[in-house]
């Protein structure tokens, strides 16, 4: 199954350098590729004459979600079938890739090269972001005028989904270091890409993900104290810290401060996003049941605006309240599920005997999922393929039941 988890790396990479898949040519490569490999898959368990499904307790709450999408676009609950359909297709390739990531990733091995992976690629993007933010010409890749504006950070065209990218792989970085889950020398290294992650977070003065990330800190070290994992980790992780700050300062603490007095002031104002909230849940309370349909809230809100601020609304700004106004409580029932059933599972599987770099994989995967549900209440990150595709991933991880390699020497 190597070739499945290849094929996943690629699409996380493509995702994330292709803006965020936010596009229709990106996010057809996305889905086709999903149903690439889910097929490449089924011709290698055939070849193998075994076909084991490994089951994982989110497949039902996904499912389910899938199914009341599938709904609203058959039987007319949505307001916009083809909106619905084109969302039904994104959350179909999200589903796949989660189903073959259970499958795939099975034992710490077969983790490890994957979790490298995440360290470097998104070292390599926060430090694009940096070296773009310090040269800036307008353009993305210096090269792609921006059609409809925008506040650019690394490959994304919204600070806000660069920050959310950074909390979903930062935090493992910082748990193998906590955990001690690598060898010293692989620590120092380890320590370089968070230290630079950290900061390109910072330099992107996205408020949700600054808050976000703090909060991410505080989850992590009381998991870390709660394994009772000893005065090195926490003082290797004030170092970390003291790093961070001190790269932030040398990146220069003024441009810092002035990128967010100027993002703070073309970000949509607090009484805008109130509004939004507030209109929002109006639409919630005529459709409490279905929704209007997933992806239909760019249709529906015009009706519902309590006041012409001059903006076209594709989004809520909060996940969960346009889950709510595009999916009712059935939606609602299905995600709740979906977060209790991630952290219950996570949570056990933080409890069993298991190695180190699985007790960091598994912790950090959790403190990124917390994250981004946590932004989601001011953004809508969940709405950015790459982002929404590598939440997935890493629940898989966190809530999979991976089988333990032998412990071998760190010193």
């Amino acid at each position: 199954m190597k070739a499945i988890r290849v094929g996943i790396a690629v699409l996380v990479a493509f995702s994330v350098l292709a803006h965020g898949a936010t596009e229709v040519w990106s996010q057809s490569v996305l889905e086709i590729g999903a149903a690439v490999l889910l097929l490449l898959w089924g011709i290698l368990a055939l070849r193998q004459r075994k076909i084991e499904i490994r089951w994982n307790p989110l497949y039902l709450p996904m499912v389910g979600f899938g199914g009341l999408v599938v709904l609203q676009w058959l039987f007319g609950l949505s307001v916009y079938p083809y909106l619905t359909k084109l969302e039904l297709l994104k959350l179909a390739a999200y589903l796949l890739l989660f189903f073959l990531a259970v499958q795939s990733f099975r034992t710490a091995e077969e983790v490890r090269p994957f979790v490298w992976f995440l360290l470097v690629f998104g070292f390599a993007v926060a430090l694009f972001g940096i070296i773009q933010h310090f040269s800036f010409n307008g353009k993305l890749y210096w090269l792609r005028e921006l059609r409809y504006g925008g506040s650019v950070f690394g490959p994304y065209v919204n600070h806000n989904h660069f920050a959310g990218l950074m909390e979903l792989i930062i935090p493992l970085g910082l748990a193998i270091l906590f955990y001690r889950a690598v060898t010293r020398d692989k620590l120092l290294l380890v320590g370089l890409f968070s230290i630079i992650s950290i900061g390109a977070l910072f330099l992107s003065a996205s408020r949700g993900g600054l808050l976000t990330f703090l909060s991410q800190l505080c989850l992590l070290g009381f998991l870390v104290w709660a394994r009772r994992a000893g005065r090195k980790s926490l003082a290797l992780a004030t170092a970390i810290i003291l790093l961070a700050g001190a790269f932030v300062i040398w990146l220069g603490v003024g441009r810092t401060f002035e990128r967010f007095s100027q993002l703070w002031a073309e970000d949509i104002s607090h009484n805008i996003r109130m509004l939004m909230f507030k209109d929002s849940w109006q639409i919630f309370l005529d459709h409490p049941w279905a929704g209007t349909g997933v992806g239909t809230l760019i249709t529906v809100y015009p009706q519902y605006a309590s006041n012409d601020h001059g903006l076209v609304v594709d989004h809520a700004h909060n996940d969960y309240l346009e889950m709510l106004a595009e999916t009712g409580l059935i939606g609602a029932l299905c995600s709740l599920a979906f977060i209790v059933l991630l952290f219950r599972s996570a949570l056990a599987n933080l409890q069993s005997d298991q190695s180190r770099f699985l007790l960091a994989v598994r912790a950090g995967a959790l403190v990124a999922c917390s994250g981004l549900l946590l932004h989601s209440l001011v953004d809508f990150n969940f709405h950015i393929p790459s982002n929404a595709l590598l939440f997935f991933l890493l629940a898989a991880l966190a809530t999979s039941s991976l089988e333990r390699q032998p412990t071998t020497s760190r010193r």
